[in-house]
């Protein structure tokens, strides 16, 4: 058990985990298009990581030390970036970023995260950008797709966990535990025969895995689950893609 706690904390409440997670997800789409490079998954890495650092202790003592580290992050990709890509790759990544800090800075008057009912649908806006328009030479409608449509879905078995907690009107005190999951089930669904038609052949059999799994997460999604279920379960099924690519390619 203390083990697990010390996990939790080092890796889940770091935001390491969930950074993991979203990079992961970008190796998928970017070994499908043939656009993997290190530099650019250690700057998706990067992104996520300070992104959600600085959303977790924004009105903390802590914040002003990760505010240098944001600004130490940023400086190292933007020069990721200059070196390795091109001006264009530059722009797209600082759209990413504002549009990051629209979704949780406490000094604006109204941010996304306040908005109720937007947060979900935002989170599955801005893992998807990453995916189909930063790492490739044109936007790809298909990745889009795939990818809004699944993260959304991951996203609304965490506001069943903080409904009793949660201030803002979510999905679930909206119209209940039952009627969010079929939502989140026909997303996925979307995500699944988009994929299914999209990608080539061992793309779409690892992502297909990963939704059947995904499928069992939502369903057994509850507000009294432990906040591992969801820190470490629901959170893992945005790598379970590049996990089974791996498993089906190399064993």
């Amino acid at each position: 058990m203390n083990l697990l706690k010390i996990l939790k904390k080092s890796i889940v409440d770091s935001q390491l985990y969930v950074s993991l997670m979203g990079t992961l997800f970008a190796v998928f789409f970017m070994k499908e298009q043939n656009t993997f490079r290190w530099p650019t998954v250690l700057f998706i890495f990067i992104t996520y990581f300070s992104g959600y650092l600085y959303t977790k202790y924004q009105k903390t003592k802590y914040f002003p030390a990760i505010l240098v580290l944001n600004a130490l992050a940023g400086i190292a990709c933007a020069l990721l970036i200059i070196y390795n890509h091109n001006g264009i790759r530059l722009l797209k990544w600082l759209v990413i970023v504002i549009l990051g800090l629209l979704y949780n800075s406490f000094f604006l008057d109204v941010y996304i995260r306040k908005i109720p009912l937007l947060k979900v649908f935002y989170v599955g806006l801005v893992w998807a950008l990453v995916n189909c328009w930063l790492t490739l030479p044109e936007f790809s409608i298909p990745i889009f797709v795939i990818s809004f449509c699944f993260i959304t879905a991951l996203v609304l078995p965490f506001d069943i966990r903080d409904m009793k907690s949660d201030e803002m009107e979510t999905f679930p005190k909206l119209i209940g535990v039952q009627n969010t999951k079929y939502i989140a089930y026909l997303l996925v669904f979307i995500s699944l025969l988009t994929a299914v038609f999209y990608l080539e052949y061992p793309y779409a059999a690892a992502f297909f895995i990963a939704c059947i799994i995904t499928f069992g997460f939502i369903y057994g999604s509850k507000n009294e689950n432990s906040d591992a279920y969801f820190s470490f379960g629901v959170e893992s099924c945005s790598a379970l893609p590049f996990l089974f690519l791996a498993i089906i390619q190399y064993f």
